[in-house]
């Protein structure tokens, strides 16, 4: 609606200077409510740009180029997730974490001055109408109560009062969002889009990809952090080389899903992105540096056989009169995915390391040997070291409790792992739901 109204330079010219305006209220914001304010700016302004430039890139290229130019656009945003991570580990370590927010306005500002001076613009076909607000506010209301569920059911009780209420005002919004999209003057999100099977199957495995995509990029800088205790500036530029062999070869990936059947690249690219979580799976504090960074580098790797030839499938599948509200369609599923994806992942996380130190726990008891064993060798290191005798079993113990949460820590993060791996292989459900449909004579 937005482009519709504005037009589609002004659009991404307005919506960077709105995204510095978040950035700015985020870094300099007195209290986290004021940065939440901030991030929902910044969201909203993200929100409007990245259907846009997907558009851009349907409408000014031929049919057998726009897989290239997806590879190309897909290049710049992995090398972008690869180099923002390692730059945001620099700026904790040797700033101050309120830069995080500082930090891209320069970059904002040049893309904001090259999209003024060189994005293409096309006549506006029509007035879009009012904003549908009745639409927007429902379906936020139901973003928000699936959000709040997913984070605080852990904390509060899944079927608690409080929850179960959340749920029920989730599915009521859901389902007068979709009613009042069957209004007339609506114009949110075209349900039409959802009687092409071809289009809806895209946008389920651009969910799926979604939430596994964003959950490994969560993981793995935390799960460096807590399990293997790197900095923020090591942690993150774990991301860096696996990202910038993607970047490289998007461009390539591209040109397969021109000449190639996009399904069978999504499916491969699946399968190699599986297999590296599986690897991390195996990940402990001993697994070395760049032993992680391949790991992370083949699922890289795996992601950009996906990105094009999904985003090109999810297009092609819709006439050039519903550009606009497919690219929208499928953005929302990514982001709605990816959000999804990191908010089970910490529940999935909290709940196995819980699990694992309490198995642990109870098997630290006086009759186990190895027990036994190490608290007198603590003991023993203690009192060479002129320890009291007073102090020694506090700190044994103390360090026995450390042992046994990074083991519980170790394993649950592997559990994070194996289910990630478990849901790309759900991903692949309608990949092959894709495939037959692809191959139906039209």
């Amino acid at each position: 609606w937005f482009i519709a109204k504005f037009g589609q330079r002004t659009a991404f010219v307005s919506s960077l200077l709105l995204f510095c305006l978040g950035s700015v209220i985020s870094g300099f914001s007195p209290n986290l409510g004021l940065i939440i304010v901030g991030r929902v700016i910044q969201g909203f302004a993200a929100g409007i740009i990245q259907p846009l430039v997907m558009v851009l890139l349907f409408q000014f290229f031929p049919p057998e180029k726009r897989g290239s130019a997806m590879g190309m656009f897909s290049m710049g945003v992995v090398f972008a997730l690869g180099l923002g991570p390692a730059i945001g580990g620099i700026t904790i370590d040797n700033l101050h974490w309120r830069y995080i927010f500082l930090v891209p306005i320069p970059t904002t500002v040049m893309a904001l001055v090259l999209g003024a001076l060189f994005m293409p613009e096309r006549p506006r076909s029509g007035e879009p109408g009012p904003f549908d607000i009745l639409g927007y506010s429902l379906m936020c209301a139901t973003v928000f109560c699936l959000m709040t569920i997913i984070g605080n059911g852990q904390r509060l009780g899944w079927f608690s009062n409080d929850i179960m209420a959340l749920g029920a005002v989730m599915v009521a919004a859901g389902a007068g969002f979709v009613y009042s999209q069957r209004l007339p003057r609506s114009n949110l999100l075209d349900l039409s889009l959802f009687g092409n099977p071809r289009f809806v199957t895209a946008v389920t495995i651009s969910f799926l990809f979604g939430f596994v995509s964003f959950a490994t990029i969560y993981i793995f800088p935390v799960f460096a952090q807590i399990v293997q205790g790197y900095t923020a500036t090591l942690a993150g530029s774990l991301l860096l080389p696996g990202s910038l062999a993607a970047a490289a070869f998007l461009p390539f990936s591209g040109r397969l899903a021109d000449h190639f059947p996009p399904t069978a690249l999504i499916l491969a690219g699946m399968i190699i992105f599986i297999y590296s979580t599986i690897l991390m799976a195996g990940s402990d504090i001993d697994t070395v540096f760049w032993s992680i960074a391949l790991y992370l580098f083949i699922g890289r790797m795996g992601n950009a056989l996906v990105s094009p030839a999904l985003m090109s499938t999810a297009m092609d599948a819709l006439p050039a009169s519903h550009l606009h509200q497919g690219a929208g369609t499928v953005n929302l599923c990514l982001m709605l995915g990816g959000s999804c994806g990191i908010n089970a992942l910490v529940v999935v996380l909290e709940r196995r390391i819980e699990f694992h130190g309490d198995a642990f726990a109870m098997t630290q008891t006086s009759a186990n040997p190895a027990t036994r064993e190490m608290l007198s060798s603590v003991r023993n290191l203690l009192g060479e070291g002129g320890i009291p005798d007073a102090l020694r079993d506090g700190v044994a113990l103390d360090y026995l409790n450390s042992i046994v949460a990074a083991q519980a820590n170790t394993l649950g993060f592997q559990d994070g792992f194996i289910a990630i791996a478990f849901v790309s292989a759900i991903a692949a459900v309608p990949v092959f739901l894709l495939t037959r449909k692809h191959r139906r004579p039209q």
